[in-house]
């Protein structure tokens, strides 16, 4: 397993890319699997997109587990939300692509998913609470879309010249 860079702000060019699906979950498949776990436990991290570390496959990585527990990683491929509630939760969400940064957002309260596990198996996962909203922010990476896109336009601008300013700076 291999540690890799994590794209950040202010490369929405990279991050805003959609990424393509997996053909099948492979050997090549489950070492990127691998190398995204590693790369989001050392950042550290509950969810990474492999957009994220700049491969535009449908891949997603999510590990739950708080501190002090077993992991459990979670391995995604090709996930696809099918249903969402009509009810909508709100949590507070952080981005490893956006460090140091949490907002408020709302999105609905529970999901379901159709997915390829990592055995390439098809699967469905009806998901609520934390697992929901952190497989809806996953996938929404998986289409080009940030966390930032679901607050107002003035919070996002400061965000995106916040980043932009320290690059510039030298400070990324």
């Amino acid at each position: 397993m291999t540690t890799r860079p994590i794209i950040t702000l202010p490369d929405e060019k990279t991050l805003r890319q959609v990424s393509r699906p997996v053909a099948a979950v492979d050997a090549a498949t489950r070492g990127l699997f691998d190398d995204m776990l590693e790369t989001m436990y050392d950042a550290p991290g509950i969810g990474l997109a492999a957009i994220q570390i700049g491969m535009p496959q449908r891949l997603v990585v999510l590990d739950l587990a708080k501190e002090g527990e077993d992991k459990t990683p979670m391995f995604f491929a090709n996930p696809e939300i099918v249903w969402s509630s009509p009810e909508i939760s709100d949590y507070e969400e952080g981005c490893l692509s956006i460090p140091e940064f949490f907002e408020m957002v709302q999105r609905p309260k529970e999901v379901k998913v159709h997915y390829r596990d990592r055995n390439n198996e098809p699967r469905e996962l009806h998901a609520t609470g934390l697992l929901a909203t952190c497989l809806q922010h996953e996938i929404d990476h998986l289409n080009g879309v940030l966390f930032i896109d679901h607050i107002s336009k003035l919070k996002r601008d400061r965000v995106i010249k916040k980043f932009q300013k320290a690059q510039k700076l030298g400070k990324l």
